[in-house]
């Protein structure tokens, strides 16, 4: 009997799924994990309905934007976006907007993107600037934010240089990602991110190199999209095809009761799903996987071997063929499984080589019910190796699928089996008349942690009544 069958244990877990759990799948790899992977944070047994309004309110936007978004850390970009001197983007969050750029110095600066003479937006696009000037009627500002021209300075008698200075958001970095936070009083993004940089490592991601970088606007709540990747319960409703090859009611999720900002999800491959009926062969369960490209077609599996085995072994052979890496100090799991954290408030970073991928929701400008979402293919690069250049950002259209970017490969069709969930459930929130959601308690034990952090920075006006 796999030890997370039966209700709560002795340590106070939750139930959880009749069956091997992910610790159980462990145990029978042939590399054993490192033991961070065997670290557990069983979720608190938690029971409380969540306001649906969170999803659909446009006040409650306006509460997140002057609670949320101008008080916390947040992604802002790839270290790589801003590598020389001059480089620079624009990152937009709701109605903040932000120009990050390399100072001629080596610094990293984040103005906000407004001119100081009638508040014209500056920039829209990146580029490689030698200054920042404005486009209408051309106030001029160095890379350091000092102003250095105004036309027709002798109408200007009120102008003083020092005051005039462009007003900056703070600005920090942490694996190969540029944070902006717009409150100056915030503490440092150390703090902010507690032990997550113990947990990485062991696959430091600012030695990555981006492979791909999409991103498109999607119908629905960025909490709905951000909660849409943080649980595998959904695996048997949007992905059912995956279930033979994926153990999706085996994750583990960890909820450390001390940290607000991060959470993990643990999901093994290889292993049939226990939702999974009747007979499925171990060659049967190769067989479908050959048509995820998982394994090569024709694959069998040898005497005395397993699926998840066999997998790991294509995996090491695909991560080594493909990236030149040396894949022996890395565990089965480490090679084979997603192993996945969400970061406060909007991203979803993955540890490991299995899915080397990066999730990133943020509204769009003034509309609840829209969202920007981005994904990133975040590649490790061999001992030795240089870097590649980063893949150009790709602005996916309504009528583009992720599926039509090649460089996604066999997570292209995945990501639009998700996509095409995400707006039905926004329709569907809009169209409720039960005002809260009802969460598992443990299969979605990081979507309740979330709700807690997030009530934590935008308290709910009127929590509704819990049972």
């Amino acid at each position: 009997m796999g030890r997370n069958e039966g209700a709560a244990d002795e340590a106070g877990r939750s139930a959880r799924c009749p069956g091997p759990g992910y610790q159980d799948v462990l145990d029978g790899d042939a590399s054993p994990a490192p033991p961070l992977l065997r670290e557990e944070a069983p979720p608190p047994d938690e029971r409380r309905e969540w306001p649906v309004d969170v999803y659909t309110s446009r006040e409650h936007h306006r509460r997140e934007v002057e609670h949320l978004w101008r008080r916390v850390w947040q992604i802002a970009g790839r270290i790589e976006d801003v590598a020389r001197p001059g480089d620079s983007f624009v990152y937009d969050i709701a109605d903040d907007s932000l120009i990050v750029v390399r100072t001629r110095a080596g610094a990293l600066r984040a103005f906000h993107n407004s001119c100081l003479h009638r508040g014209t937006r500056l920039r829209d696009a990146p580029g490689c600037l030698e200054h920042i000037r404005c486009p209408f009627h051309g106030f001029t500002w160095s890379l350091e934010g000092e102003l250095s021209e105004v036309p027709c300075r002798w109408d200007f008698p009120q102008i003083e240089d020092e005051a005039f200075r462009l007003p900056e958001a703070r600005v920090d970095t942490w694996g190969g990602f540029v944070f902006v936070n717009l409150d100056p009083e915030a503490p440092p993004l150390a703090d902010y991110l507690e032990d997550l940089p113990r947990h990485f490592e062991r696959w430091p991601l600012e030695d990555r190199f981006v492979a791909a970088r999409v991103e498109r606007r999607v119908d629905c709540n960025w909490k709905v999209a951000v909660e849409a990747f943080i649980e595998t319960f959904h695996i048997i409703g949007v992905h059912p095809a995956n279930l033979p090859f994926f153990g999706d009611a085996n994750s583990q999720y960890d909820v450390w009761p001390e940290r607000r900002h991060y959470d993990r999800m643990l999901n093994a491959s290889g292993v049939p799903s226990p939702h999974v009926r009747g007979d499925l062969s171990p060659q049967r369960i190769i067989d479908i996987a050959a048509r995820f490209g998982m394994v090569e077609p024709g694959t069998t599996i040898p005497a005395g071997s397993t699926p998840r085995a066999v997998m790991v072994e294509a995996s090491r052979k695909r991560l080594e063929q493909d990236l030149g890496l040396d894949t022996r100090p890395f565990s089965d799991a480490e090679v084979q499984d997603v192993i996945q954290y969400s970061l406060f408030p909007n991203v979803v970073l993955f540890g490991g080589l299995g899915s080397p991928l990066f999730y990133r929701a943020r509204p769009d400008g003034d509309d609840p019910g829209s969202c920007l979402f981005e994904v990133m293919l975040l590649l490790p690069v061999a001992r030795g190796a240089e870097k590649p250049p980063p893949a150009a950002r790709r602005f996916l259209e309504e009528h583009e699928a992720w599926s039509d970017v090649p460089e996604l490969s066999y997570f292209g069709p995945v990501l639009d089996e998700d996509q095409a969930i995400m707006p039905r459930v926004q329709r569907g929130l809009r169209a409720s008349r039960k005002p809260t959601v009802s969460l598992g308690v443990y299969q979605e034990s990081r979507l309740r942690h979330f709700r807690r952090t997030l009530d934590a920075y935008v308290p709910p006006v009127d929590p509704p009544d819990q049972p």
